[in-house]
């Protein structure tokens, strides 16, 4: 019985017995979200090194994530006509037990977000056209670069002449701080790019159109469809990943990181 737990010890080192000190994980290949892309596109130099850096080396510390209320926002948009189901659903959320401060922090967060979608929720013009789930979330590779979105609604419609015609919704949020006009372009003139790409939309006989393809801001209110020149910001956006694939090796870790 020694003899077994000594081989079993022996594959081990001492660093498998210490608490990990380590800060961020480095994401090996290169990946960036729309939301990350859209706000790159528009940041000067120093700022595009600073959200590279976060998304190479990504903090292990949790954070606040909003992934609840964008549920409720979604199925709010789809389903419903009045603020009775928001408001109902923050008060659900902000008084849910939580096993941690952490936890109760999300809480509160969450609630606070389907709140103030609640006061701005009359002021959204969404484009007549059937809104549906969501779906799985939509990968696209551009210039060697992973690139990640996540809707929160899909949107069809048939025009006059019985051609499909398709978009999506995505929701940006910041408390007290409403999204730059300029960044909800480049995010909507993405998504409407990227829908244009074989094999993303699976009906075959459906096209992207840009006006359906939307950026939300829930803090202001402000609906951002993609732009006329959207075409021309894809094609700027894809050369923008290719330069990202080549310059992901030599980005520096944050000062003080432990990865």
């Amino acid at each position: 019985m020694l003899k077994k737990k000594f081989a079993i010890a022996s594959y081990l080192s001492w660093s498998d017995f210490m608490p990990s000190d380590k800060t961020h994980r480095e994401v090996k290949k290169p990946q960036i979200t729309i939301r990350y892309l859209a706000e790159y596109m528009n940041a000067s130099d120093r700022t595009r090194r600073t959200i590279l850096r976060g998304c190479k080396y990504q903090p292990i510390a949790r954070v606040v994530q909003h992934d609840e209320a964008k549920g409720v926002v979604s199925r709010f948009v789809r389903d419903y006509e009045n603020n009775d189901f928001l408001l109902s659903e923050a008060d659900r959320i902000r008084n849910k037990l939580a096993d941690s401060d952490f936890e109760r922090d999300v809480n509160d967060h969450n609630a606070d977000y389907i709140t103030r979608f609640a006061t701005i929720s009359d002021r959204l013009h969404i484009p007549e056209a059937d809104r549906l789930a969501p779906g799985r979330a939509i990968v696209a590779s551009l210039g060697g670069t992973k690139l990640n979105i996540v809707l929160q609604f899909k949107l069809r419609r048939l025009t006059k002449t019985n051609k499909i015609r398709v978009g999506g919704g995505m929701l940006r949020y910041a408390k007290g701080k409403p999204l730059p006009a300029a960044v909800g372009e480049w995010q909507s003139a993405i998504l409407f790019g990227v829908l244009g790409l074989p094999g993303t939309i699976t009906d075959e006989a459906a096209e992207a159109e840009q006006r359906l393809c939307l950026t939300i801001d829930a803090q202001s209110g402000h609906i951002y469809p993609a732009p006329t020149n959207s075409v021309s910001r894809f094609k700027n956006s894809e050369a923008a990943c290719a330069t990202i694939a080549d310059a992901w090796d030599q980005i520096e870790p944050p000062s003080g990181a432990v990865i």
